[in-house]
């Protein structure tokens, strides 16, 4: 007969294989839903990385989170290019024609390689080039400045495919008040420039960003808004307690009566209690490094080779794609499934990806893990793109009006 040990061992070995095949057949499933799914991801920095260090995206790049390539391998069908105008264009001008000429880059690598890129000006537009088998390339602008204080702008604008905005980034601007910009509270939450804005942002179909924002903004483009809002890349505050660029949970409930959309940053600090805590201590370092006669800091922002010092004596903390599917069981426990998306803010954050969703081929292994917390297939179309795309819908309904 044999003995209790061996018969316990034949059993645990049965369960381990039992258990790989049931891993692997679950990445098969999430890779075959990635392609399967018209992944839409709401925020993608390329316009200003590639301004800075310009690639061929048509092909594998060297550096940077996005091309043609890699947005294949994970499925990234409609990924909105964002139109980013730092805030420091508040003080030296030119912001419209700095928005201008990022639009004027994407028009112009659509038209070189037109079998694998175009421009969406439309829902329908995003649609037909899925099927065509090409990425659709959405714009979408991230800081108001862009209009600067020329409301007739966001019909410029509107015309050269932006489809939605972020109403500030790191500063207040002439819309509304920052949630980075500590220093200064302008308007209390929205000017009196910005709610026209946001009325003509409706009454032309594009979306309004919250991201970035004071809760105060927030509540207040809620309150006069005739259409859902988006946040295109912003995270939960529930795990970085008191960091105001997540979204607080009030917040995120009122988004959802608003029908909007809350569409997840990746990057680790949106995501992670530790990473917040590093990144604050990192700051509150910086800030002693700037105060010293003869520092060579910029803007109170510290030079390159002080934060390659910082990383060495203290090790970043990444965080995991765990942490990322955190937030967005958040949203779904506080909102809803029909309130959450991708945003995930590619090119955009610099070495601080979480571990498994370092660029835009990873998108099987969110899905990998969203199946593993038990999420339906239903659901997950909802959050690939289904979600967004009924907020496009929206908007653009009530523009035809």
């Amino acid at each position: 007969m044999m003995n209790f040990s061996k018969l316990s061992i034949l059993v645990v070995a049965s369960l381990m294989v039992t258990s790989c095949s049931n891993d692997r057949a679950l990445k098969a499933k999430a890779k075959e839903l990635a392609q399967k799914f018209i992944i839409t991801d709401g925020h993608i920095d390329t316009p200003w990385k590639l301004s800075k260090n310009y690639e061929d995206i048509s092909l594998r790049t060297k550096t940077g989170d996005f091309d043609y390539v890699r947005a294949k391998e994970g499925g990234l069908n409609v990924p909105f290019m964002a139109i980013y105008i730092p805030s420091s264009y508040l003080e030296t001008g030119g912001a419209k024609e700095k928005a201008d000429s990022l639009i004027d880059m994407m028009e112009q690598i659509a038209d070189k390689d037109p079998d694998k890129f175009e421009i969406a000006y439309s829902l329908a537009d995003a649609n037909r080039i899925f099927k065509e088998g090409k990425v659709a390339l959405p714009l979408g602008m991230e800081n108001g400045a862009g209009i600067e204080d020329d409301i007739s702008n966001l019909k410029h604008f509107y015309d050269r495919g932006i489809r939605y905005i972020t109403l500030t980034h790191s500063k207040d601007n002439l819309i509304c008040d920052s949630s980075y910009d500590e220093e200064e509270d302008t308007w209390s939450g929205l000017s009196p420039y910005g709610r026209k804005v946001v009325k003509e942002m409706n009454r032309l179909g594009i979306m309004v960003d919250i991201s970035h924002v004071t809760d105060e903004v927030i509540n207040q483009v809620l309150d006069m808004t005739d259409v859902p809002v988006v946040a295109t890349h912003s995270s939960c505050r529930h795990f970085t307690k008191g960091w105001e660029r997540n979204m607080g949970d009030a917040e995120i409930r009122r988004l959802r009566d608003n029908g909007g959309v809350i569409q997840i940053n990746f990057g680790s600090r949106f995501v992670s209690r530790e990473t917040d805590a590093y990144a604050n201590n990192k700051q509150a370092a910086v800030e002693e490094y700037c105060a010293k006669p003869g520092s060579n800091c910029v803007n109170w922002s510290a030079p390159d080779e002080f934060e390659e010092e910082y990383r060495k004596t203290n090790p970043y903390p990444f965080a995991t794609i765990d942490h990322v599917i955190d937030h967005f069981d958040h949203v779904v426990k506080l909102a809803g499934i029909d309130h959450v998306a991708i945003g995930s803010d590619y090119d955009g954050l610099g070495n601080t990806l979480p571990t498994g969703l370092k660029d835009v081929s990873t998108y099987p292994n969110l899905i990998y893990h969203l199946l593993k917390r038990g999420y339906s297939e239903e659901d997950i179309e909802k959050i690939c793109y289904k979600n967004i795309w009924r907020v496009w819908a929206a908007v653009e309904d009530y523009a035809q009006k």
